[in-house]
Parts: structure tokens; sequence; C-alpha cells
């Protein structure tokens, strides 16, 4: 490691990766077909693509404070969702009594074209991820 940037940058990916693996999940399950939300699979798919968002929001959390900069990422945060995403990852992780709260909810019938969106914005992180790795040759001596 070079510096104490570098391993900011690399404790980050290590958030991108855990919420990109929920991604995979999500995207197998949906692959794999199901019928309801009530379901096995549609329950899985609820799980996956909750913890992918709430995920995603903790490496935009990330993003900002170690004031990181990229065009097309800068972009796609400059967007209302990013609130939306905010709450909606608060709803994952602290306990609602509704089933379908407002803190879920909202991000899909508030946010801007939002399924796109966050799987743009999961895709440029993971752009922003290679190249960056691919430039500084570094590996995780941690």
């Amino acid at each position: 490691m070079n510096n104490m940037a570098d391993i900011n940058v690399v404790t980050l990916h290590r958030y991108y990766i855990w919420a990109n693996r929920m991604r995979t999940h999500f995207d197998e399950v949906l692959e794999s077909g199901y019928k309801t939300i009530e379901s096995e699979k549609g329950i899985e798919v609820f799980l996956y693509m909750s913890y992918w968002y709430g995920g995603l929001y903790v490496v935009i959390e990330g993003w900002e404070e170690l004031n990181l900069s990229d065009s097309k990422i800068d972009n796609l945060l400059n967007s209302s969702n990013v609130d939306l995403l905010r709450r909606y990852r608060n709803g994952v992780f602290h306990f609602q009594k509704k089933y379908y709260d407002k803190h879920f909810l909202e991000f899909m019938t508030e946010g801007e074209n939002c399924a796109n969106w966050v799987r743009e914005l999961n895709k440029e992180f993971g752009r922003f991820f290679l190249e960056w790795f691919a430039k500084n040759k570094t590996r995780s001596n941690l």
C-alpha cells in the first residue's frame, strides 16, 4: 500500500464486493423465476434486493466520506434517488412494524427510474474499482 488513501479505497471496495454479491444472488433468484412475494423465491428476491440496496448505500457513504470523484458516478449521485436509497437502507437495517413500510415503497414509487438507476450506479462503481486497481496495481496486504 502506498498510503492511507489507497487503504481506504481498498476498504471501500470490500463494501462494494459485499453489495455486489447480493446483486448476484438477486439476479440468480430473478432468473430462476418466482410467482409472488409470498412465495419462497419471492421472499428471496426481496431479501437479496434489500441487502444489495442497503449495501450499495454504504458504498455511497464511503465514496462521499473519502471525497472520491468520478464524473459518471458523481452524476448518478446527483439524483434524488440517493436519499430515497438511504431511507430504504434504514428500512432494511432498522426494524419497521409494517411489512411494506414507506421506507421500502418510497424508493420504488417516488424514485426516478430507480431499478435502472441502482443497476447503473452499481455498474459504475464496479468499473471505477476495476480501473483503480489496474492503475494502482494494488493488492491488499491488510
